[in-house]
């Protein structure tokens, strides 16, 4: 499937109203890994690790070399979280305070 496949949307909403169903971060952590070659996992977790990261105020130079991102990555992230209705921001204030 290519990212214009109609059938990308569709499977993103099921697998997105599933996890949203599914109360148990064990089971959600254990299909991801099921889910998720080794590598995706790891590229995801440095995502959202970059994204708390810039949420706290740490400087995207320091974030590049601690998670071994690229500035480009970071600078992404900073702009989704810049964006009104940002979802990253939505998402990271269900944490609570950084």
């Amino acid at each position: 499937m290519n990212s214009s496949d109609p059938r990308v949307e569709e499977n993103l909403v099921e697998l997105s109203q599933t996890l949203a169903k599914t109360a148990d971060p064990e089971l959600i952590m254990s299909f991801l890994r099921c889910l998720l070659t080794p590598a995706e996992t790891a590229d995801i977790a440095a995502r959202w690790a970059l994204v708390k990261a810039l949420n706290a105020g740490t400087p995207q130079r320091e974030i590049a070399k601690n998670l071994e991102v690229s500035l480009c990555k970071i600078t992404r992230g900073s702009r989704e979280l810049k964006k009104p209705g940002s979802a990253f921001r939505r998402i990271l204030d269900t944490l609570g305070p950084a």
